[in-house]
């Protein structure tokens, strides 16, 4: 690894940490970052996951405040977390590698799609809530499934996970993106323990978009509400379609 690669992979590591934090799509720059510096997609998205669960960690941290009184909230929600995350680990390990490379353009195809309609998707989800209270069981299906999906590649699980807890928790959305953070968190460490144990981890890789992560992750949690939410869109749509663009082309 160059020092111009080293410092490329810190710099995505630190963009990812704080878009995690704000919107939760971070691995759509850390994933692409790797794959342009010639990683093997599923080593690329094995290290970036091993990566990133500091990172959640601080801006779990930076979100505390908004974590006050869901002590059970997060409780039922790490349990969908660390099922769904062992499950999405599994599939990545125990599903031949082609199968990786064909789906993965998808992914991150609907990861971006997410991330452009989630203004659209938070305004209809405020004007249709039914409830006012949670719905638990709907709440932690649906917590599960992103969690599969986020173990198994986690671009864009955070914009999932948002969009199910919008629908089924009746909670002011600052509360719920500091649940999700939690939660998101939790699905990724519970998969980098499975990789660590049994797959191929660059380790130079990880390391460096750790200590990134941890530095966004503070960044997006003290001033995430101030940077403007369609330059951090258009940067992560871009991106996503260049990932898609190599995967395709390569």
């Amino acid at each position: 690894m160059t020092p111009l690669e080293g410092a490329a992979i810190l710099g995505a590591g630190i963009a990812a940490g704080g878009i995690n934090t704000i919107v939760g799509s971070g691995s759509l720059v850390t994933f692409p970052t790797l794959l342009a510096l010639g990683y093997p997609p599923v080593v690329a998205n094995v290290s970036n996951t091993v990566g990133l669960v500091l990172g959640g960690v601080s801006g779990a941290i930076g979100y505390r405040r908004e974590l006050a009184g869901q002590r059970r909230r997060i409780i039922e929600l790490g349990v969908a977390a660390v099922l769904g995350g062992i499950t999405g680990a599994a599939l990545l390990l125990l599903l031949p590698e082609s199968a990786f490379g064909a789906i993965v353009p998808a992914l991150i195809l609907v990861g971006v799609v997410l991330v452009i309609l989630q203004p659209r998707i938070n305004g209809w989800l405020a004007k249709h809530r039914e409830a006012d209270h949670d719905r638990v069981v709907p709440m932690l299906i649906g917590a599960y499934l992103a969690s599969v999906y986020g173990g198994y590649f986690g671009a864009a699980q955070g914009v999932i996970l948002m969009g199910v807890l919008g629908i089924f928790v009746h909670d002011h959305m600052q509360r719920l993106n500091a649940a999700k953070n939690v939660t998101t968190t939790i699905v990724n460490l519970v998969a980098a323990i499975v990789f660590m144990i049994v797959a191929d981890v660059s380790w130079a890789a990880a390391g460096l978009i750790a200590v990134g992560s941890i530095i966004g992750g503070q960044l997006g949690a003290r001033v995430g509400r101030r940077l403007p939410p369609l330059a951090l869109r258009i940067v992560i749509v871009v991106v996503g379609l260049a990932a898609i663009a190599k995967l395709l082309l390569d």
